[in-house]
């Protein structure tokens, strides 16, 4: 198998419910068999069955991440924390829910009690709350950074059955923050929330040529800031968001709490070049007509107006479709220089554009293992979708191959849950706590119970 096929595997296509294979969700690996996984319905049960076990454990979540993450062997054990769902507890400033609650299900709670998180969500909310703090999953704005970083306690069933209690504060809470699921097993985790807001997403398209510039910029101006760069067209689609004024605010609520589109007018500006995109995508894809869902991930910037919502309405708006997709963080302050030497790299090499680079900034994190600890980065996200026959382009996986070099030189981190070339990170010299977080793990689960052979390969 050459080095592409397990970096980027193929996608099988066949109906797999019948299966005795457990598959990951884009359905690219096969993580183990289905006598090897086990539903604990409460906490009680998940300690007695950790006390009857003895060989490695994993949790699958929603098993979005490459399956090398939870992947097991045949003696080992796969986890399904479904049944840990919905609120534990609350109180008028912080919610704690169970391990396995759906984002979109934390999202929508919060909403119905008029509070929220501060920190930006993701692009999808179909992840399970643990399985998206432990890989480091983040949102967008300079004044928040991971979801992780909004948990006040983090509860904790370790290799022996016992319970740990994780607090903000203590020294070692940074490293259960964002843990890769390798201290122990998540039944709990209480975030702390503030009072529900209303915000403004202003949507327009512009050139790229003064994006070294115009990036910090946004960020430094509005609360919430995301773009997509057509580099084949040197083009900009921009969404910065603040606050929504009191008109706004009033206009939502008389809509039944619905997404409000201001005026009549929409900017086409990007409509020639969303339909080069598309036709892009369709050739890579090998998918004719309209297609499936991947293509409305383009197609929506099509006739595009501004918005006013909550936070969720106007940028947890992603499509889950079955992907190859990098994202690596780079320090914001070399943000700059680095988009510089993408435009040059693509001036020289002409790379085959599958979709458009995704720019998604936030502040410094907390957690020892996330990308974004102690700086504020800048996250370069790359998307090359799967064609209907499970194969992906090649021209598409030479650029994220290439641009992954270019990113990792400039000690950039890669989000734990996408796809990336473990070997061209050197994990000491680009994450401070790389030493203590092992030492935590060491303490926690020295028989290595929460391990496969990544997590083996990453710390031992």
């Amino acid at each position: 198998m050459n080095k592409d096929s397990l970096l980027y595997p193929l996608r099988n296509t066949h109906n797999t419910e019948r299966d005795s294979a457990v598959w990951n969700w884009a359905q690219n690996s096969v993580v183990g068999e289905r006598n090897q996984l086990k539903q604990p319905q409460n906490e009680a049960e998940l300690q007695q069955l950790l006390r009857d076990s003895q060989g490695k454990v994993r949790v699958i979540g929603s098993r979005l991440s490459p399956g090398r993450m939870l992947c097991v062997n045949a003696e080992d054990l796969l986890l399904d924390l479904s049944a840990f769902n919905g609120i534990v507890a609350q109180d008028a400033e912080s919610i704690t829910f169970a391990a396995g609650t759906p984002l979109q299900q934390v999202f929508d709670t919060l909403t119905e009690q008029d509070r929220m998180l501060a920190c930006s969500p993701g692009v999808i909310a179909v992840q399970t709350l643990a399985g998206a703090m432990a890989t480091g999953t983040h949102g967008q704005g300079l004044a928040q950074s991971s979801l992780a970083d909004e948990a006040l306690r983090i509860r904790m069933v370790l290799a022996d059955g016992s319970v740990r209690e994780f607090l903000r504060g203590e020294a070692d809470f940074p490293a259960a923050q964002t843990s890769l699921g390798a201290l122990g097993i998540v039944t709990a985790i209480t975030l702390r929330t503030q009072p529900f807001r209303l915000f403004t997403c202003h949507k327009f398209a512009v050139s790229a040529d003064s994006l070294e510039q115009d990036l910090p910029a946004w960020n430094q101006q509005f609360e919430l800031s995301k773009a997509w760069w057509f580099v084949d067209d040197n083009l900009m689609h921009v969404w910065n968001a603040n606050p929504a004024d009191e008109s706004d605010v009033q206009a939502w609520y008389a809509n039944q709490r619905d997404v409000i589109e201001h005026g009549d007018d929409t900017d086409s500006s990007l409509n020639d070049t969303i339909d080069q995109t598309l036709a892009q995508m369709h050739r890579d894809t090998q998918i004719h007509g309209k297609g499936g869902k991947q293509f409305r991930t383009v197609s929506r910037f099509r006739d595009f107006t501004d918005i006013s919502g909550d936070i969720y309405q106007l940028f947890c708006r992603g499509i889950a479709v079955p992907q190859i997709n990098v994202e690596i963080g780079v320090p914001l302050d070399k943000t700059p220089h680095i988009i510089s030497k993408i435009k040059a790299w693509y001036a020289e090499n002409h790379p085959h554009m599958h979709y458009p680079i995704i720019l998604r900034c936030t502040g410094a994190s907390d957690a020892w293992l996330s990308p974004a600890h102690q700086q504020p980065t800048c996250f370069f996200g790359f998307v090359v979708y799967y064609a209907d026959d499970g194969s992906l382009s090649q021209d598409g996986l030479h650029f994220l191959t290439e641009v992954e070099k270019l990113l990792a030189a400039e000690g950039g981190r890669p989000h734990w849950g996408k796809y990336y070339d473990p070997q061209r990170y050197s994990w000491r010299e680009i994450y401070p706590q790389w030493d203590a977080f092992r030492a935590v793990r060491q303490q926690l689960d020295p028989q290595r119970r929460f391990s496969n052979d990544y997590v083996t390969a990453l710390f031992d």
